[in-house]
């Protein structure tokens, strides 16, 4: 079984750049709260999202819709009409992790694969089994905090479909289960749709630098020349014990290109890149090496040096890591 590649896809740009460089299927969002990305001028309408399941299906690929942030008792509506538009512009998957939405999803729409997000926290195959027997779950994303021998595991004692990440952004937190930016802005990722609210970033040029602020708090401050980050809680550089560093998480990126073989060994389903607020030269770099990585292994041919040369440039920090994957000291 080919490993799957799913890549992100921000906006229309961004989504045939991922289709021109190999993507197996990509993930998008429609504009509003319902997905975990909702920057401003990134994720689609409906008229769009129809446009864009058309723009894939001509390309014989995939489109996933990520509606995997939590409605609230207030607003439920409009995750529901997210539902019904995703269903109605025929794509092939919605990825949830609301129980509630996926009642929906499943009562409303019994012809829609339903994916478990990353947000649903989902660290073992009894869970994910619970999924797969209330609301018949094809698939389920797996949060970055378990390793390959948990991973195992879990792939061995469920009949849904496992995706990893493979590239992108790391979280602190266990994923569905932040509580960082609402401690400062009063929203939480996991139902406002974004980690840092525009609305609370400034930035701000004094005598000691570039300062960044969240609702008010310094996260951050760049000296002259130095790259500045978009500032979020847990990428921050604090002043412990009298020195300054990144107290919670240092920048850097998850990158398992060469646990490919591994992968595909243990019935990995699919690869998830990491990446939807990223600019479209970004998804296309990275979309192509992990073709070429994917399709070499597959046909058999040795791994290429260039391709972790390639995805180090684009890491944050230009460092990365195996995250949880790799505990050697267990």
């Amino acid at each position: 079984m080919s490993l799957e590649l799913v890549c992100p896809a921000g906006s229309l740009p961004a989504l045939k750049t991922a289709l021109d460089n190999g993507a197996d299927c990509v993930y998008v969002g429609l504009k509003g709260n319902t997905n975990a990305r909702a920057f401003s001028g990134l994720n689609f309408d409906v008229q769009g999202l129809i446009e864009a399941a058309r723009l894939v299906h001509a390309r014989k690929r995939k489109i996933f819709v990520a509606l995997n942030t939590y409605p609230q008792a207030t607003n439920l509506t409009e995750w529901n009409k997210a539902v019904d538009s995703a269903s109605e512009a025929g794509v092939d998957a919605v990825i949830l992790a609301d129980m509630g939405l996926m009642r929906y999803a499943s009562r409303n729409h019994p012809e829609l694969r339903l994916h478990l997000s990353v947000q649903g926290s989902a660290t073992n195959y009894e869970a994910i089994n619970f999924y797969r027997e209330h609301f018949d779950i094809k698939r389920a994303v797996l949060p970055r905090v378990l390793s390959l021998q948990q991973v195992e595991n879990v792939v061995g004692n469920t009949s849904v479909e496992i995706e990893l990440f493979g590239f992108g952004g790391l979280c602190v937190m266990v994923e569905g289960r932040c509580l960082l930016s609402s401690y400062v802005t009063g929203e939480s990722p996991n139902t406002a749709g974004v980690c840092s609210p525009a609305r609370a970033v400034r930035w701000q040029k004094t005598a000691n630098g570039l300062e960044t602020r969240l609702n008010g708090v310094l996260l951050d401050c760049y000296a002259d020349g130095e790259n500045a980050g978009y500032p979020t809680l847990c990428k921050g550089r604090f002043e412990v014990g009298g020195e300054t560093y990144y107290a919670i998480e240092e920048p850097t990126s998850l990158n398992t290109i060469e646990l490919i073989p591994e992968m595909a060994r243990m019935g990995i389903s699919a690869v998830k890149i990491e990446g939807r607020q990223r600019s479209p030269a970004y998804v296309g770099q990275v979309t192509k090496t992990w073709r070429s990585a994917i399709d070499a292994f597959h046909g058999g041919r040795r791994s290429d040096p260039a391709w972790m040369s390639a995805l180090s440039k684009l890491a944050e920090g230009q460092h990365h890591t195996l995250g949880a994957y790799h505990r050697p000291w267990k």
